[in-house]
């Protein structure tokens, strides 16, 4: 099995036409299952055109009524991103994958309050999206790192979240799903909710869990493993080994009152029983070690 995506899912790439978007549309689609997953792209005013073979709707109502897909992945560029996500949360479609980096803070602030109350999930923005290796990737990550197998990866950083796979595939583990969930101060969804999914996975044995400075997130999802988590969980944060100055890392890395830092997140999470590294170079075989 697998979390929020499958080879069965459909997608509806927005902002198929411009060059980042018909870049990593090309590569999904090259990807296991991805040329029967991905079957519309939605950009304004350019509906009835195609991107080889894929058809274009003026709007994601169109493209979801046309093709039955129910997830999208947004390449639009920061100033529009945010109302690409409200026009998929208002065509209900399940799942957003939105990997647009720089969106306004403002527009994000008023999007997540819209989708309160809405059946819409959200990962990202600024992410590097989501694979089930060996049936469909959505999103900017290289495929062939990754491999088939029971370890759950919820990351939010894209860069940690390619080199724990690599890690995790080069031990013969392999990867159920692989969450990059971003790193914006203002996102869809969290550690915590992922955790929960994979928590809930039969096929899903093991997990690493990956955070940042800032905001507290990574200390609200080790509560959480404490209390209800039936498999094991390794952890790092991004920023415990780097020197001072280059630690702030993304726009949501905010430490405040001393809270949110890496040091404190460790200390929870050992606190909550995840058995931490301070080395990414030792996040696949700490994982290795407690299966």
């Amino acid at each position: 099995m697998s979390i929020l995506i499958d080879r069965n899912t459909r997608v509806i790439t927005q902002g198929i036409t411009g060059k980042t978007g018909q870049f990593h549309t090309k590569m999904c689609r090259e990807y296991a299952n991805g040329k029967n997953c991905f079957v519309a792209g939605v950009t304004p005013k350019k509906g009835g055109q195609d991107f080889e073979g894929i058809p274009i709707y003026n709007t994601v109502k169109e493209a979801k009524a046309a093709t039955g897909a129910t997830v999208s992945v947004i390449y639009v560029p920061p100033p529009y991103a945010a109302a690409a996500i409200d026009e998929a949360v208002d065509a209900e479609l399940d799942l957003v994958i939105c990997i647009t980096e720089g969106i306004p803070v403002r527009d994000m602030i008023r999007t997540r309050y819209r989708m309160q109350g809405r059946k819409t999930r959200l990962i990202g923005p600024n992410c590097p999206g989501l694979i089930t290796p060996d049936e469909i990737k959505i999103g900017i990550m290289p495929g062939h790192i990754h491999r088939k197998g029971r370890i759950g990866i919820v990351s939010r950083s894209g860069t940690l979240t390619y080199e724990a796979v690599g890690q995790v595939s080069a031990l013969g583990l392999g990867q159920s799903s692989a969450v990059g969930i971003g790193g914006d101060p203002v996102n869809g969804l969290k550690h915590v909710e992922v955790m929960k999914m994979f928590n809930d996975d039969p096929d899903t044995e093991a997990v690493i869990m990956i955070g940042e400075i800032g905001g507290s997130d990574e200390e609200s999802a080790a509560r959480w493993v404490k209390d209800h988590m039936k498999k094991p969980v390794v952890g790092f944060i991004a920023g415990v080994t780097a020197p001072p100055a280059e630690r702030m890392g993304h726009a949501a890395a905010i430490i405040s009152g001393g809270k949110g830092t890496a040091q404190e997140k460790l200390s929870v999470m050992e606190e909550c029983g995840i058995k931490v590294t301070r080395n990414p170079a030792e996040m696949g075989k700490l994982l290795k070690s407690v299966l």
